[in-house]
C-alpha cells in the first residue's frame, strides 16, 4: 500500500478536495497540525454511525492526519455539504471491518485494513444570522 500513497497526495487528494465535501463516504477534514499549528485540509472516505463517525485507516494509524486529531481531541469535516465538528477520538480494531458499509469491507479486507478511527459528532448549536457553525480550530 506504500506505493499508492504519493499517487493519492499528488493526484488524487487536489482532485477529491473539490468533489469530497459533496459526496456520499467523503469528506474534508479540517485540523491543526500539532507542531506547525497549520490548519490542514485533507480529503478522507467517513461514515456516520448515529451520533458517531468512523474512518478507516487506509495508511494505517500513525500517519500524520491521525496523529494531529488524537492530539488536539478533534476536527471538523465538510460531508455531504455540511459540517460536522467532531471530538473524542479512539482507535478500534475490527478485523471484520463491520464499522463500515457491506459494501465496503472486502476492499478493506483485501487491504488488510483493520484500525478504524471513532469520533462523537459534537450537537450544533444554532447559528446566529450571518454566521458558520464550524469555525478552523482555534489557535493554541
Amino acid at each position: 500500500m506504500a506505493f499508492v500513497r504519493p499517487f493519492t497526495v499528488a493526484v488524487v487528494n487536489p482532485i477529491a478536495r473539490h468533489l469530497a465535501p459533496h459526496l456520499p463516504f467523503f469528506c474534508i477534514a479540517t485540523y491543526r497540525g500539532r507542531t506547525s499549528g497549520r490548519v490542514y485540509h485533507t480529503p478522507l472516505n467517513v461514515f456516520r454511525r448515529g451520533s458517531r463517525v468512523v474512518f478507516a485507516l487506509t495508511y494505517g494509524e500513525d500517519v500524520q492526519w491521525v496523529r494531529n486529531v488524537q492530539a488536539e481531541g478533534t476536527c471538523e469535516i465538510r460531508t455531504r455539504g455540511r459540517d460536522l465538528r467532531l471530538e473524542n477520538p479512539r482507535i478500534e480494531r475490527d478485523p471484520a471491518a463491520r464499522p463500515v458499509p457491506v459494501l465496503v469491507r472486502p476492499f478493506l479486507r483485501l487491504m488488510k485494513v483493520d484500525r478504524f478511527l471513532w469520533m462523537d459528532i459534537v450537537p450544533a448549536e444554532p447559528a446566529s444570522p450571518g454566521t458558520s457553525r464550524v469555525r478552523s480550530p482555534t489557535p493554541r
